[in-house]
């Protein structure tokens, strides 16, 4: 593998389902490498067994696949640099761990946790800064090997040195110095024989060949270490890149939970497309050279640069996915916008799972009537749940009357309706059209006064499509069938 190819990964840990801000990171990956005909590379970085969510790495999967972000290498796709999962690779991170100590450059810690956190309540009440006192750093080599002769539980800790700097290098920010002073001794392998993340990371960035480590900027405290590790190892750092903070929508602080959905999944069950998302995701943080901001996943690899990345914060806002969303939403096919709907009409009973052909024949010609009205595919029930039903809740005398109509009068009307459209052998919209304004002539009405208690008793709402569109779409079994049933509402009171 040439040095010049761009390898890059997306590590997540599956402690919990795919995080907005890691599907960010992900598509800032995939961009990379499709930009420069690079490898993107999943690893499952799973060495916290205390947080590990059993079901968090198909979700992970999934929604990365939902995007359209398909991995080169990693899980399923594998690869010459697996395994894949850090699970899968402790003897590997335990290797080297264990040749730091021989070099001198980590060492064994035996305190207890008890004794740790007497240090830290010490520090705290002394107002020191926090962090490893080093209690174990110069241990006499025999007093080790008694301890570990008589199985005393131990972790492995990094000498860190104990005066001078650190340079680290950010693509976006520079370089960056760090007092060694403000380090501790961390923990690499813990005692379990689990890497940490700072340990695990350095180890498979440079054995999987990554070229560039794209993440959030919240790492960027950690480069130190991480660089430390590299020049103990004798190995090139990647170059690193770290992304700015989502804020929540007012921008006053750190976007959470309490702001809405924070995950992919989430937006996926809200009724978002996928292309929409990435879009969205792709100018929070990054900006083309251009004004465009309706990119494709191809056109985006055209254009993504890492130079155009920002190191601010950027604000969340939903109004601008939403704006996305229709705008993906009114762009599909009718065949490939029902084919996108029809999982959410399934899950609500509207329609059988696997649907006949001939329903979804229906549904496709339904989508003309909706498109430019839903925001969200979780909308479709509700827009073309009357179609699908065979009867519908009878709506109240209230909706059927309006707020000028007469219990009487609209009787008259719906009978009359019923009438002249039973005597239709065609129910075409030109043909309703027709039927339905001269009926307003000869009743002396405006054509106003009868579509809505129509629109209402043959679709329970009073906001719908177009009036003829959607009683041909209905059908004029339904919609007779809907005129009598709303009559014998107003007969009835």
């Amino acid at each position: 593998m040439s040095k010049d190819t761009v390898r890059v990964r997306f590590a997540p840990s599956p402690t919990g389902y795919l995080h907005i801000g890691g599907a960010r990171t992900a598509l800032y990956d995939w961009l990379l490498a499709k930009k420069t005909g690079g490898r993107f590379i999943l690893r499952i970085e799973d060495t916290d067994r205390n947080r590990f969510v059993p079901d968090a790495v198909q979700d992970i999967k999934d929604s990365l696949t939902w995007m359209g972000l398909t991995w080169d290498e990693g899980p399923d796709a594998g690869g010459e640099y697996g395994p894949y999962y850090q699970s899968e690779r402790l003897a590997l991170y335990q290797k080297y761990a264990e040749e730091l100590v021989k070099a001198g450059k980590a060492y064994y810690c035996f305190c207890t946790s008890e004794r740790l956190e007497e240090m830290r309540k010490k520090q705290e009440e002394a107002s020191a800064p926090s962090g490893y006192d080093r209690h174990c750093r110069d241990l006499p080599a025999d007093l080790i090997q008694k301890n570990r002769v008589a199985g005393l539980k131990y972790v492995i800790r990094f000498k860190v040195p104990r005066t001078g700097k650190t340079k680290v290098y950010d693509e976006l920010r520079g370089e960056m110095v760090f007092d060694h002073e403000t380090l501790d001794d961390f923990v690499i392998l813990k005692s379990d024989g689990f890497p940490t993340y700072h340990l695990a990371s350095v180890i498979d960035d440079h054995l999987m060949e990554i070229s560039h480590v794209i993440r959030g900027d919240e790492w960027i405290i950690s480069m130190p270490r991480h660089f430390l590790l590299y020049q103990a190892l004798g190995w090139e750092p990647p170059a690193f890149v770290h992304l700015p903070i989502f804020l929540s929508p007012d921008g006053k602080g750190k976007l959470s939970k309490r702001h809405g959905a924070t995950g992919v999944r989430e937006f996926k069950e809200k009724g978002y497309l996928p292309e929409a998302l990435v879009n969205f995701l792709l100018l929070l943080g990054w900006h083309p050279a251009t004004d465009e901001e309706v990119f494709t996943l191809e056109e985006a690899a055209t254009a993504f640069s890492v130079e155009r990345i920002s190191t601010s914060p950027v604000s969340f806002s939903l109004d601008k996915l939403d704006w996305y969303n229709g705008l993906y939403i009114r762009q599909l096919s009718h065949e490939e916008l029902a084919k996108r709907c029809l999982p959410y009409l399934q899950q609500d009973g509207l329609l059988p799972d696997p649907c006949p052909s001939a329903q979804f024949t229906y549904l496709v010609s339904l989508m003309p009537l909706v498109q430019e009205r839903i925001k969200y595919l979780t909308e479709i029930s509700e827009a073309v749940g009357y179609f699908l039903r065979d009867e519908i809740e009878p709506p109240s005398k209230e909706l059927l009357l309006g707020k000028k109509g007469t219990v009487e009068e609209t009787r008259v009307i719906l009978s009359e309706v019923a009438k002249v459209l039973a005597s239709l052998t065609e129910f075409t919209e030109e043909g309703l059209e027709q039927t339905l304004r001269a009926l307003a002539e000869k009743l002396q009405m405006k054509p106003g006064q009868i579509f809505m208690p129509v629109r209402v008793a043959v679709t329970g709402q009073t906001a719908t499509p177009g009036l003829f569109q959607l009683l041909a779409a209905l059908g004029k079994q339904k919609v007779i069938g809907r005129l009598k049933q709303a009559s014998a509402v107003l007969a009835a009171q």
